[in-house]
């Protein structure tokens, strides 16, 4: 009887195991890396494998597509296009099919953040006079404004847990001279913090996969260069300090490493590159006379699990680093 009892046991722990193991393959097969070229004569959004291969143009539009947001299953892709005169949020398929409006006014609304669940998209509007961040369902519905204040707030990007929003911030005073701050508030708006608090212009703040890191771009030293602080905005570091203009810096799946756009090939001729979450092991995943910028690489929202997070299988707990 123990013997049976401890067989079963063990075929139904292996099916966990290989089902686990299938979703982690999953993972890495469908981990790939949307981002924005001018190569056919405007802005249009590609997407290619994690080497650089497989490159392939999602939108084909005589006016520009951009700023690329996967949403949290691989299935859609939030965007900016400015196909009705002025910038409105989009959605479509991953390969590009169904294209369809979510927004619609006569301001911009741009910058698009799927949130960890899938259920909603964080944006900037200029509805209100100035740059404000605001959410709405993920089918353009049940707008509601996150920031209010006289400053103007942009680039949202969601925490892991789905629990805050990091984002850049200046007063219309500050953009002038060249000022904004890395903030970070609650997913609902409240208890903005300031996390940078210094007087360059931090911006395109992007939370690592684990939710204890956030990278962004920054002219501290006389050119934009690729940082990682903690969440908390502690133990700021410069990754990149080559005096190139480094910036748009995402997080791989697994946090290990990170992909930006830079122009260290030729003055204006932007590509993508991609570096380890450290600043080593730098590589060039495009290459042609048309400017790549803005990559978005597809994170799962299973992809990185949080430490305090465990699978049990019967009666054995196992950390999923």
């Amino acid at each position: 009887m123990q013997r049976r009892y401890n067989l079963a046991h063990f075929i139904l722990a292996s099916v966990v195991v290989w089902v686990l193991t299938s979703l982690m393959v999953a993972v890495d097969a469908q981990a790939r890396i949307a981002f924005v070229s001018d190569r056919a004569g405007n802005r249009e959004i590609y997407v290619m494998d994690n080497d650089g291969g497989n490159q392939r143009r999602l939108t084909n539009n005589l006016v520009d597509d951009w700023y690329p947001s996967w949403s949290p299953d691989g299935k859609r892709i939030a965007f900016v296009s400015e196909r009705d005169m002025n910038r409105e949020i989009f959605v479509m398929n991953a390969d590009g099919g169904n294209q369809r409006r979510l927004t619609n006014n006569l301001v911009d609304d741009w910058y698009p953040s799927w949130s960890p669940d899938g259920k909603r998209i964080a944006f900037v509007s200029e509805r209100v006079g100035n740059r404000q961040i605001f959410v709405m369902d993920a089918d353009g519905g049940n707008l509601r404004k996150l920031t209010k204040n006289r400053q103007n707030d942009w680039h949202p990007s969601w925490s892991p847990d789905g629990k805050r929003i990091v984002f850049t911030s200046t007063g219309i005073w500050a953009l002038a001279a060249g000022h904004s701050q890395i903030y970070v508030m609650d997913a609902d708006g409240r208890n903005p913090q300031n996390l940078s608090n210094n007087d360059f212009f931090d911006d395109y703040p992007s939370w690592s996969p684990d939710g204890k890191r956030i990278a962004f771009a920054s002219p501290r030293t006389g050119k934009h260069e690729i940082y990682v602080m903690d969440a908390d905005g502690k133990n700021s570091r410069n990754l990149t300090n080559k005096f190139h203009h480094d910036d748009n810096p995402s997080w791989s799946p697994d946090g290990k490493r990170i992909a930006f756009m830079s122009d260290r090939n030729g003055p204006r001729n932007y590509e993508i590159f991609v570096m380890d979450a450290d600043g080593g092991n730098l590589q060039n995943l495009t290459n042609n006379p048309g400017g790549d910028f803005g990559p978005a690489w597809f994170v799962p929202a299973f992809a990185v699990a949080p430490a305090s997070k465990k699978f049990m299988i019967w009666g054995r707990l196992k950390r999923v680093d």
